[in-house]
C-alpha cells in the first residue's frame, strides 16, 4: 500500500553549519566557546553568560581559562570592583576570535 507524500512536520528545523577549530588531538573552539564569548560580550559577566547558557559559574569559568590557555591570549578580561561588583569583558582578541564565526551563522 502506498502512503501519501505528507509534509514534514514543521518542528524540524532547517540544516545548519557549524564550525569548529581543532588546533591539536585535544584543543579544540567550537560553537559552544565562541556563544559563551558572545553572552560575554553581551551580558557583561561571565556568570551571567554561564547561567544564559544553563551552565555554571565553574563551568563558564574552566572554558574561559581552556579557550585562554589554547590560545595563549586573553580573551576574556575581568573587570574587578565597582558598585556591581565587577564584571568581564571580551579583549580585542576575543572579540577578533568569535568575530568570523559569528559571520558564518545563517539569520534565521
Amino acid at each position: 500500500m502506498n502512503k501519501p507524500n505528507m509534509p514534514k512536520s514543521s518542528t524540524t528545523s532547517p540544516p545548519s553549519l557549524s564550525v569548529r577549530i581543532d588546533l591539536d588531538t585535544e584543543d579544540r573552539i567550537g560553537p559552544g566557546k565562541i556563544q559563551l564569548l558572545e553572552n560575554i560580550r553581551s551580558c557583561g559577566s561571565i556568570s551571567a553568560a554561564g547561567r544564559s547558557m544553563n551552565m555554571s559559574y565553574k563551568r563558564a569559568w574552566d572554558l574561559v581559562d581552556e579557550i585562554n590557555r589554547i590560545c595563549r591570549r586573553a580573551a576574556v578580561e575581568r573587570q574587578v570592583g565597582g558598585k556591581n561588583g565587577g564584571g568581564a569583558i571580551l579583549t580585542p582578541f576575543g572579540l577578533s576570535l568569535a568575530g568570523p564565526l559569528r559571520e558564518t551563522k545563517t539569520p534565521g
